[in-house]
């Protein structure tokens, strides 16, 4: 089975342009299923196997996500054996997975956001990248992935637009603030960023808009484990995630008035329905659409 595995992740590289963050999740996945079924080839995998393998999920109290997750990679994996003739029917045909918990977004309020803006230390330079992090994440809406892989090319200062690689590389141009904008420039062109020394390391990626302490493009997990850091300091820990702002931007662009088409435009949404969430976030858009739905809900004065 192993490889089968190696030929479906080449698979997914070359052919499906999956992005590296997918294909590892996959390959981790596979290796796993692969570790608890060893030396059973995959003709000989059958529904009462990956039956056998979910009990052993669930004994391991994963969340639901990470159920699903596992359970999705290996349908694909499956599904590609039947589409190169290594078998005739996947053994997951008739497998259900748990049911997805369905949970809404919390986003912040714009004093809430302001208290979490004001946590990094501008006058550092891994401070100053934070905050130029954070008036993006708000700025636009994007995706901690898609910040990540920002190049240097990808901003025109001029325009005030970003060429933005999403889900499945997808690119959309999308528009930034002013001030994000400057927040940018500042950090681009910060002295510290091309000093070595024993606290600042040369920019060592040329094309990176965000770098490490050691000068390399930043990778997702630094980002997501700094911004815990920043939520614990701002009191937000309990209600916020990195991601939180991105749902905080779609919501107060719906707040403010913004078409929910425009808002999948620019979160880069490939399904209307997917946006249509923020709606049943927002208290002040359900309060609107109550005023103006119900008869009696605003009477004349007397």
């Amino acid at each position: 089975m192993q490889e089968w595995k190696e030929k479906f992740l080449t698979y997914l590289y070359a052919i499906k342009n999956a992005s590296p963050h997918t294909i590892r999740n996959y390959q981790m996945d596979l290796e796993e299923f692969i570790a608890f079924t060893p030396d059973i080839p995959p003709r000989e995998v059958t529904q009462w196997s990956i039956r056998h393998y979910l009990a052993h999920l669930h004994k391991k109290t994963l969340a639901k996500r990470s159920v699903l997750r596992k359970l999705s990679s290996l349908r694909s994996f499956f599904l590609f054996l039947v589409k190169n003739k290594v078998i005739t029917v996947t053994p997951l045909e008739e497998i259900e997975g748990p049911k997805r918990d369905k949970t809404l977004p919390h986003p912040l309020s714009e004093e809430e956001f302001e208290r979490l803006l004001s946590q990094p230390d501008i006058y550092s330079l891994l401070g100053l990248r934070d905050r130029v992090i954070l008036e993006l994440f708000y700025s636009s809406g994007l995706r901690i992935s898609e910040l990540a892989g920002l190049n240097r090319l990808d901003i025109d200062s001029k325009n005030l637009t970003l060429r933005i690689r999403g889900k499945g590389k997808k690119e959309r141009l999308i528009p930034m603030t002013e001030r994000a904008s400057q927040w940018i420039q500042r950090y681009l062109s910060s002295p510290d960023r091309y000093m070595d020394g024993e606290k600042h390391q040369q920019e060592r990626d040329k094309q990176a808009v965000f770098l490490n302490k050691w000068g390399e493009r930043i990778s997702v997990r630094s980002v997501d484990r700094g911004f815990k850091d920043y939520l614990l300091q701002s009191g937000l820990a309990a209600k916020a995630t990195p991601h939180t702002i991105r749902h905080t931007i779609a919501t107060h662009w719906l707040e403010k008035g913004m078409d929910l088409k425009t808002i999948q435009t620019l979160l880069g949404h490939s399904s209307l329905a997917t946006t249509t969430i923020y709606t049943h976030v927002s208290k002040r858009i359900k309060k609107e659409v109550y005023d103006k739905a119900h008869p009696l809900a605003k009477q004349e004065e007397s």
